[in-house]
């Protein structure tokens, strides 16, 4: 069996392959894609970390490919969805990089507030500017928190004990979890009020890009500092920028940026910007720890199956796999569904299972709604092995139950999200032998297939509703694709799903809220 090593990995991971007997590895980095297509098809293993893109092309052109193996945690370069379709498993390391990470927001806080780099660079230049670049003490300052993940969580420890006032606000964990973490916890608003230092460890999603804005800033205490050692992005670089030079913002310290390489920017023509070339994750330590677990999973799995730190497939055997592989994709989709349907803290996660399901053994569904729960809300990577741990470290209950019958399908999955306000449920079902469908959401009946961006729209079933819908679309030159409504029994209302040629634009989304029969309007991205 071939492995192919496309990105720099570190020695030790290239020699286990080496040492292997029936494995031959090949290291070809800095590849051109047209070169990867070229050569992938000759290869039943790719290790990969942030360079290469394993795009639907690449995908489709390696015939005999078994498996992907991202040496760290990020995935954002590999086309999961496409490789799930050409029964490709992607593996990654979720755990190997969390302290190198942690530890770097801590060191980029420390440089910012000493202007280290500043400092350096001066002394160098044959100056000796030691009143012009004065620094700040961090002890008893306040650090807020945004995502206290496995990373937000190693910070805040080691900003406790610099002896700082840490304050929290995730708010997919109760404040109950937070306190009892030993943190403060807060709401949005209230953090940026505060907080002396702002950093950010939540995951990149439509959510979170723009967190920290203009909007953001404003609400700040003048000469706040901000840290972003997560993802690109989710600090607005114009808007900071713009803070910077107004004095709002104190100082930045930005390992991470919107586009990367970033070339030319604003920002780092300002002094008060400490930069590194995402560095977070890169320690001797972390890189040999990425490399011998990323190397051991695709080993294990080229010679006996064994899968590891999979995110598109459970830890099961082949012939289950067969088995319950298309209830795996319905239970993800629909996992990540009713995350985006759900506001604030859920309780509690109830997955119901009706209908003829042979014996099945369906823990690995149930793990795959939890995987698609929580993948909205969390900035760590979920994957099968770790989603029921993470929904315990949440304080989610996690409660199964199979019924006997169903009225209209052959099976049907029922999961609902209990939260302190509402409870919102989504259904589901596989329609011939592979066909995942989503057939009630929220007591609406109706049919979608779980996946791409659509917009879901909940308004009054009266004359004129839809038209209206469709009428400002068309004003706007957004075409509809598809449309399905559904209806609650007994009920005035309903609810359109509607898929479009592009996606509705931010402002027109606006106008369809504007509607007076519409009641909310909700996009979604699966």
């Amino acid at each position: 069996m071939k492995v192919l090593v496309s990105d720099v990995l570190g020695e030790i991971g290239i020699k286990m392959f080496q040492d292997e007997p029936g494995i031959d590895v090949d290291v070809k980095t800095g590849l051109a894609p047209d070169e990867l297509k070229a050569i992938i098809g000759g290869y039943d293993a790719l290790v990969i970390r942030s360079a290469t893109k394993v795009t639907g092309d690449i995908l489709a052109a390696a015939k005999n490919l078994k498996v992907v193996g991202r040496a760290g945690i990020g995935l954002d370069n590999v086309d999961i969805a496409e490789a799930t379709k050409h029964g490709v498993v992607v593996m990654n390391t979720p755990t190997g990089n969390v302290i190198t990470t942690a530890e770097h927001t801590i060191a980029m806080m420390m440089a910012l507030t000493r202007n280290i780099p500043l400092g350096t660079a001066t002394l160098k230049a044959g100056k000796w500017e030691k009143k012009k670049l004065q620094g700040r003490e961090v002890f008893n300052k306040i650090l807020g928190i945004i995502g206290l993940g496995k990373i937000g969580s190693i910070v805040a420890d080691r900003a406790r004990g610099l002896k700082m006032q840490v304050i929290v606000h995730d708010p997919f964990l109760s404040p109950e979890q937070i306190e009892k973490a030993g943190y403060e916890p807060v709401s949005l608003d209230e953090l940026y009020q505060r907080a002396d230092y702002i950093t950010v460890h939540v995951p990149k999603m439509k959510e979170t890009v723009g967190l920290l804005n203009r909007a953001a800033f404003d609400q700040m205490k003048d000469g706040v500092m901000i840290i972003n050692c997560a993802r690109g992005g989710i600090v607005a670089e114009a808007d900071l920028s713009e803070a910077l030079r107004s004095g709002k913002v104190a100082g930045a310290a930005l390992d991470v940026f919107e586009k990367e390489p970033p070339g030319a920017n604003p920002l780092f023509e300002v002094d008060r910007v400490v930069c590194t070339p995402h560095l977070g994750a890169s320690t001797l330590e972390a890189q040999t720890n990425v490399a011998v677990q990323v190397a051991e999973q695709i080993i294990a799995y080229l010679k006996d199956g064994t899968i590891t730190n999979a995110v598109n497939v459970p830890a099961v055997s082949g012939e289950i796999l067969e088995k319950v592989g298309p209830l795996l994709t319905l239970a993800d989709r629909m996992g990540c569904l009713l995350a985006q349907l759900c506001s604030g803290p859920v309780k509690e996660v109830i997955i119901e299972y009706a209908g003829d399901f042979q014996e099945l053994d369906l823990s690995p569904v149930t793990t795959a709604v939890l995987k698609g729960f929580l993948t909205p809300m969390v900035a760590e990577d979920v994957n099968f092995v770790n989603a029921a741990v993470l929904a315990q470290e949440r304080g989610v209950k996690v409660t199964e139950t199979r019924v006997g019958e169903t009225d209209q399908y052959i099976n049907l999955i029922t999961v609902k999200a209990v939260a302190d306000d509402a409870t919102s449920a989504v259904a589901g079902t596989i329609f011939g032998q592979k066909d995942p469908r989503v057939v009630n959401i929220n007591g609406f009946r109706l049919e979608l297939h779980p996946h791409g961006r659509f917009t879901l729209i909940h308004n009054h079933d009266k004359p004129g509703a839809i038209g209206s819908i469709g009428m400002l679309l068309g004003e706007n030159n957004i075409n509809i694709k598809h449309m399905r409504v559904g209806q609650a029994e007994g009920g005035d209302k309903t609810m359109i799903f509607l898929r479009t040629d592009e996606t509705i634009p931010d402002s027109v989304m606006a106008k369809l809220r504007e509607l007076p029969m519409n009641i909310a309007v909700m996009p979604f991205e699966l």
